[in-house]
């Protein structure tokens, strides 16, 4: 992804040279000229195109902002009802992420979203122990945290 990437940004350079204008147009100009000549010669590179990464990270940080939302929204009304009726739970996430990085990002994404807490990471990095202010279904829970997180994540970190 970072060869590609330098030599989009390569091409760009050069192509704002030959053409004596050092504006941002051409610049901008010159790196669709190389986006276009690296998705022509993709298959002689060994990985995706980092494109694809980049539209996966702007995916990953769009179900995270969502998320946010949906829970402050669900929080509130939490904290507004007059009686609180609520199911706290200690639940365990079984994660399929294999990365330090990935896992360290999971679990911020879940603990940064409220009313979800990441506990405890098991020694093997294969369970989240997670707590969440209310669950009705805790499989539900975790189908919807490993289709949404766990999945944009895998997206972005795979190749």
């Amino acid at each position: 992804m970072a060869f590609q990437l330098l030599l989009n940004f390569f091409i760009a350079t050069v192509w704002m040279f030959m053409s004596t204008s050092m504006t941002a147009s051409t610049f901008i100009v010159g790196y669709l000229i190389g986006l276009i000549l690296i998705i022509v010669m993709r298959r002689f590179f060994n990985e995706r195109l980092y494109i694809w990464r980049l539209w996966a990270t702007v995916k990953l940080t769009l179900i995270f902002f969502k998320e946010l939302i949906l829970s402050n929204i669900s929080v509130l009304r939490l904290i507004l009802q007059p009686k609180m009726d609520i199911e706290p739970m200690i639940f365990a996430l079984p994660t399929d992420l294999k990365h330090d990085w990935e896992i360290t990002l999971l679990s911020s994404l879940i603990t940064l979203t409220p009313g979800t807490l990441v506990l405890y990471v098991s020694d093997d990095q294969k369970t989240l122990y997670i707590h969440a202010i209310d669950v009705d279904d805790v499989d539900e829970a975790i189908d919807s945290i490993k289709n949404s997180f766990e999945k944009a994540i895998k997206e972005v970190s795979r190749p």
